[in-house]
């Protein structure tokens, strides 16, 4: 195992810089670079790790480096690879170009949805990666380490519809580090004098995406109480926003000691899996220890074991738009399974396809209307277009062919304004099939 370390060091950094120059051993699960990823308006640079075996579901988790470092160096110098080793996950390290290494957390641009900068380059990357691998939505997380502690505030705000949880060491909350004029850094919330109510915190979050209604992340945060760069002051805000884009009490259901000068709160649930966990770390400083086994315990990432060899690496590309020669299905020859789990104003649906018939079938097209009122926002394992209405749900490059009595899955994620009912119909390649 290798010895990991966070300190930025610049010894570190060249040995980064000379290992990403050799050519990579092809049998071997290694930190790769993709370089067209989608939309990438502040010209991030992805790295991505996919372990030689995957589970069969894999969660996806985001690693966002601190500020003066790179995807490579928190890659090196964190446990986040050697864990989806053991748990099957898949690793992204979204890696800053801009001069001051550090991510964008404080432009207007940076706090929106899809309002541009650092968050629409991530939310690319998680794209092109879930268009190639079978990854579970409920288990796409963030995780990072000071200027990547706070970019996970940021994502979870965002993204609410994207992310599950997320782990943040050593930030600030979300819109705490704010600017308007231009400027990466906010001193008075670097230095802990910015306080709102938790419902002026909450309303910041609220407010990146006005409307919204679905589930909300779960959040972990850790700090140090002599953390001399980000004041220890952003731990207790950070719980007052969460809490309260929770809709809980300011006041733990769970205190306990975990080490040593460690004091670690959970609120709405005393569970390891609750809404908001914050752990106080009694002396330590702004360079805390990062525990990423229990990260990514509370990111729900370490339930599964790999029970499958990763798909062989190739030159990554864009998602195919155009659409891929099929096979036709005879008529009657599939049949459709349609899973439902409703909240308020949305839902996800799981569609299984399978093939009844004798003959394979070679790339997939799945036709159906969505009821009235229903949008998708997102989809797994199939390309959706348009988003309501008639729709067709076509195979990615991985899960195209479909044997004789063999089953594919894909999944989305939608908003409704009445009821989240299911579609009555459903042909594959162009027959009609029978639902179970």
């Amino acid at each position: 195992m290798r010895t990991r370390l966070l300190a930025i060091a610049s010894v570190v950094l060249v040995a980064v810089v000379t290992a990403l120059g050799l050519p990579t051993p092809a049998a071997a699960a290694a930190l790769t670079e993709v370089t067209s990823f989608g939309s990438n308006p502040s010209n991030l640079r992805m790295y991505l790790y996919v372990p030689d075996k995957l589970a069969a579901k894999p969660g996806l988790l985001v690693a966002v480096h601190y500020c003066t470092g790179t995807g490579p160096a928190f890659y090196n110098g964190s446990q986040f690879d050697e864990l989806a080793n053991q748990h099957g996950y898949i690793v992204i390290y979204p890696s800053v170009t801009r001069s001051s290494q550090c991510f964008d957390v404080a432009s207007p641009a940076a706090l929106r949805r899809e309002g541009g900068s650092d968050p629409v380059g991530i939310k690319s990357m998680i794209d092109y990666v879930r268009a190639r691998y079978p990854v579970d939505a409920d288990k796409i997380v963030a995780t990072g380490v000071s200027s990547g502690g706070m970019m996970t505030n940021v994502l979870l705000g965002v993204y609410p519809d994207v992310f599950s949880a997320g782990s943040a060491f050593a930030g600030v909350p979300f819109g705490c580090f704010a600017t308007t004029n231009g400027s990466e850094w906010n001193s008075d919330c670097a230095n802990g004098l910015i306080t709102k109510t938790p419902q002026q915190w909450g309303d910041l979050v609220r407010n990146a995406y006005p409307g919204y209604s679905g589930r909300r992340p779960r959040m972990q945060t850790w700090h140090g109480t002599n953390d001399e760069t980000l004041k220890y002051p952003n731990f207790g805000e950070q719980i007052k926003q969460w809490t309260n884009v929770h809709g809980l009490a300011q006041t733990p259901s769970y205190t306990d000691t975990p080490q040593s000068g460690y004091t670690r709160t959970r609120y709405g649930a005393t569970g390891d899996q609750a809404p908001v966990e914050g752990i106080s770390m009694a002396g330590v400083s702004h360079n805390l220890p990062v525990n990423a086994a229990a990260a990514i315990h509370f990111l729900g990432l370490d339930t599964t074991t790999p029970t499958s060899p990763s798909p062989t690496p190739t030159t990554p590309g864009p998602t195919p738009t155009t659409p891929q020669p099929t096979t036709p299905a005879p008529a009657g020859a599939c049949q459709i399974s349609y899973t439902i789990n409703s909240w308020n104003t949305g839902f996800t649906a799981s569609v299984a396809i399978t093939n009844t018939g004798t003959a394979t079938v070679n790339g997939w097209t799945l036709a159906f209307t969505l009821p009235s009122g229903q949008t998708v926002t997102n989809s797994w394992n199939a390309t959706i277009n348009p988003s309501s209405g008639a729709l067709t749900a076509r195979n990615v490059p991985y899960n195209g062919t479909l044997g004789a009595g063999a089953t594919q899955t894909f999944g989305f994620q939608a908003t409704h304004t009445g009821t989240a009912t299911k579609p009555t119909a459903f042909s594959l390649n162009g027959s009609i099939c029978t639902i179970a």
